[in-house]
C-alpha cells in the first residue's frame, strides 16, 4: 500500500550524521520527516503531532529508546503509532523483550539499509493510513446512526404531539355539539311540544308536532353518537375500565359480534395520556375485527400493575404472516407508534382460520417525551 502524502514520520536519533543519513533514505517515500535529536524532544514531537510511524535509536544519552517509547504509548495521539528501533548492537534477547513490551513493531541494524527500510515504512505508514480511513468511517457512520436514531426520535415525539392535539381537538368538538347543539335540539323539542298542548284541538297540527318530535329525537341520539365517537364521556368522567366495558357494549350492539370483557380485579385507571392511548388502541383493533376477520366473538382482558396489559383475540379468519410488518399496513403502524411513545410493545399472533391474539404492554409509569423543535 501506498503511503499517503500528509503522512508523517518521526525519527529520533542523536547522531546527526545518521539523522542526514536517514532523511536521505526515506526522502522517496513522500513523507513528511520530523527530526528529533533526543527521547525529550521526541516527547515534545509526539505532543504538537500525530505520527504515522517513529524510528527510535536505541541507545542515546539522557532517556533511552526503550523508555522515551514506553513514554510516547502512555501520549494518546501515539499510543498506537507502530515504533522501529534502529541499533548498531545486536540486542540480548532480554532487551528485545523490553523493546518489544514499549511497543516495538521491528528492530533495524544499523547501518540501516534504504530500500529495506522504505520498504517496511511503506507497510506500517499504509496500515496506519488504512486504520484511520476504518476508524473515520466508523466514526461517521456512528454519527450517522446517531442521527438517525435522534431524527426517529424526534419524528415519534411529533407524532406523539399531533396525536395529543388531535385528542384535544376531539374533546373540544365533543363538547360543543353536546353542549352547544344537544341543549338547542333539546330545546326545540321542549318548543315542540309546547305548540302541540296549544295546538291539542287541531288533529293534524298534533299528528306533525309528534312527527317532528319523534325527528328531533333521532337529531338527538345521532348527536350523542357522534360526540361519543369522538370522546366518550365515560371516559373523562368514569375511567379507562368503564370506557374499554362501554366499547364492548357499543361494539356488541353495532355489530352484533358478541365481545367479552374482563377487567383484572382492583383495576387502577392510569393517567389520562396512558388511558387514551390503550382506549383507541382498543377502538381500532375492534374495528379491524368487524371489518376483515369475519368473527363471531372478540375477548378483552384489561390488567395493570407495573405495565399496563390488554389483550384482544377473536375467533376469526387469522391475520395472515406478516401483514402486521408490512409497511403499508398504515393502521398497525400508528398501533406500534402509539405504544412507542410510551415505551411500551405490540405483539400480534394469528394463525389461518385459527384467530388472532394481539397483546399491548405499556409501562404504567410517567414518562417525559421530549420533542425537539
Amino acid at each position: 500500500m501506498e503511503p499517503s502524502a500528509s503522512a508523517s514520520v518521526l525519527v529520533v536519533d542523536d547522531d546527526t550524521a545518521n539523522r542526514m543519513a536517514l532523511q536521505e533514505a526515506l526522502s522517496p517515500l513522500g513523507a513528511r520527516l520530523v527530526m528529533a535529536s533526543s527521547g525529550e524532544e521526541a516527547l515534545r514531537r509526539v505532543l504538537e503531532d500525530d505520527f504515522a510511524a517513529i524510528l527510535m535509536d536505541v541507545r542515546m544519552p539522557g532517556i533511552d529508546g526503550f523508555t522515551t517509547a514506553t513514554l510516547i504509548r502512555e501520549r494518546a495521539r501515539s499510543r498506537n503509532t507502530p515504533i522501529i528501533f534502529m541499533t548498531a548492537a545486536m540486542e540480548d534477547v532480554g532487551s528485545m523483550f523490553r523493546g518489544y513490551r514499549a511497543g516495538a513493531v521491528d528492530y533495524l541494524a544499523k547501518p540501516v539499509v534504504a530500500e529495506v527500510l522504505r520498504s517496511k515504512l511503506a507497510v506500517f505508514i499504509g496500515l496506519n493510513d488504512m486504520n484511520r480511513m476504518i476508524s473515520a468511517e466508523l466514526a461517521e457512520r456512528a454519527l450517522t446512526e446517531q442521527r438517525l436514531r435522534a431524527s426517529e426520535e424526534n419524528l415519534r415525539a411529533l407524532a406523539s404531539h399531533l396525536e395529543s392535539v388531535r385528542e384535544e381537538e376531539r374533546v373540544r368538538i365533543a363538547r360543543e355539539i353536546h353542549d352547544e347543539l344537544g341543549q338547542a335540539l333539546t330545546g326545540l323539542k321542549f318548543d315542540i311540544g309546547g305548540l302541540a298542548k296549544a295546538c291539542a284541538a287541531d288533529p293534524l297540527v298534533g299528528e306533525r308536532t309528534l312527527a317532528i318530535g319523534m325527528a328531533i329525537d333521532r337529531i338527538i341520539n345521532s348527536v350523542r353518537r357522534i360526540a361519543s365517537g369522538l370522546r366518550p364521556e365515560v371516559l373523562d368522567e368514569i375511567g379507562l375500565s368503564a370506557a374499554v366495558e362501554w366499547q364492548g357494549r357499543e361494539f356488541s350492539r353495532r355489530t352484533g359480534i358478541r365481545c367479552s370483557v374482563d377487567i383484572e380485579a382492583n383495576f387502577a385507571d392510569p393517567d389520562r395520556e396512558r388511558s387514551t392511548a390503550v382506549f383507541r388502541i382498543l377502538q381500532e383493533l375492534l374495528t379491524n375485527v368487524a371489518r376483515h376477520a369475519n368473527a363471531t366473538r372478540v375477548n378483552v382482558h384489561l390488567a395493570d400493575g407495573d405495565l399496563i396489559r390488554m389483550r384482544v383475540e377473536d375467533n376469526g379468519r387469522g391475520i395472515e404472516k406478516g401483514k402486521f410488518e408490512h409497511a403499508r399496513s398504515l393502521g398497525f403502524m400508528g398501533l406500534r407508534e402509539r405504544v412507542l411513545a410510551f415505551g411500551g410493545s405490540i405483539e400480534v399472533e394469528g394463525r389461518q382460520g385459527d384467530g388472532t391474539t394481539v397483546h399491548v404492554v405499556i409501562p404504567n409509569y410517567v414518562t417525559q417525551t421530549v420533542y425537539h423543535a
